[in-house]
């Protein structure tokens, strides 16, 4: 995994519990220290980034260090968000006659399943562009594996949707290209352009990375392999695997050498079943991560294993 910090987009993901908020946290902080100017997102709807860093962090970018900020991200409050902006937009396109109309159908599509989805990933989606200038690095945490994987298959899903509503207004309107006199049709052209260039960014291996953090046991294992799969489908490279909390090798406790013992028949599945995939052990810390002073060494051990140098 050295190198991984070339990258401008890394995301973090894997199951529920193993430990992708500890993790993401780390890497933003020792990429902070190292110099890059890093904006640490959290997607997961248990937002943890808070508790971990011991300030509030809200829905727009919070200074935590030098270099460091962070932003929680609300499903419900980009929703609402992502209504506001439509509606303005509507509101220059339509005449009063039927604005009302159009704010009804609006209304009803933003109650449908997905619809906060939908808006977050297009938050998501100016960060992962680079909208926002102060930042060179973004790292993501986010859901547990099947919503993040939901949100990377987005791009694919809502390009269909917006070449079906150009051809729908070329037909309507009995035009073959794009009509720069159609406000409607720029705004689709501009959002499709929008689109292909996140999809570029999430499918180039040189901006952008996913990296599984998983512990050594059967089920995130199996999740992990699940993911990989899934994201090698999608066209995301994978920069590697944070294998967390792994045990110490010499313990007199019969009790923790027992589990050890199990812990290293998983370790070795890990090994054969991931050989292709850059990995990094992390080991079990004493205390639970909370605060700077548990963060920090954390952030030392991935820091190495990376390559980051401060």
């Amino acid at each position: 995994m050295q190198g991984l910090l070339d990258r401008e987009v890394l995301f973090f993901g894997g199951k529920g519990g193993v430990g992708k908020t500890t993790c993401a946290a780390a890497m933003a902080l020792a990429a902070s220290r190292a110099g890059r100017k890093v904006l640490l997102v959290s997607t997961d709807p248990a937002h943890s980034t808070s508790d971990i860093f011991e300030r509030p962090i809200g829905a727009d970018p919070t200074e935590l260090l030098p270099n460091l900020w962070g932003l929680e991200i609300d499903a419900a409050t980009e929703s609402a968000r992502y209504v506001r902006e439509v509606k303005d937009r509507v509101r220059d396109l339509f005449g009063h006659a039927i604005l009302k109309e159009a704010y009804k159908q609006i209304d009803l599509a933003a109650s449908m399943p997905g619809a906060e989805e939908v808006a977050l990933f297009d938050r998501m989606g100016g960060l992962i562009r680079g909208e926002d200038a102060r930042f060179n690095l973004v790292i993501f945490d986010t859901a547990p594996t099947g919503h993040t994987l939901r949100l990377v298959k987005m791009p694919e899903l809502m390009d269909a949707w917006i070449r079906a509503l150009t051809r729908s207004r070329r037909a309507m309107l009995g035009v073959e290209g794009d009509d720069k006199n159609d406000p409607i049709l720029v705004s689709l052209k501009d959002r499709f352009d929008r689109l292909q260039g996140l999809r570029a960014r999430l499918m180039s291996g040189r901006t952008s990375a996913f990296v599984l953090v998983l512990i050594p046991e059967r089920l995130p294992i199996e999740e992990t392999a699940r993911a990989l799969t899934q994201l090698d489908e999608t066209g995301v490279k994978v920069g590697g695997l944070v294998v967390n909390r792994v045990l110490p090798r010499e313990t007199a406790d019969a009790f923790l050498a027992a589990r050890r013992a199990q812990e290293q028949i998983y370790l070795d599945e890990i090994a054969a079943r991931f050989a292709d995939r850059p990995r990094v052990y992390l080991p079990q810390f004493r205390r639970d991560v909370y605060g700077l002073a548990s963060l920090g060494p954390v952030a030392d051990a991935l820091a190495a294993a990376t390559g980051v140098s401060s």
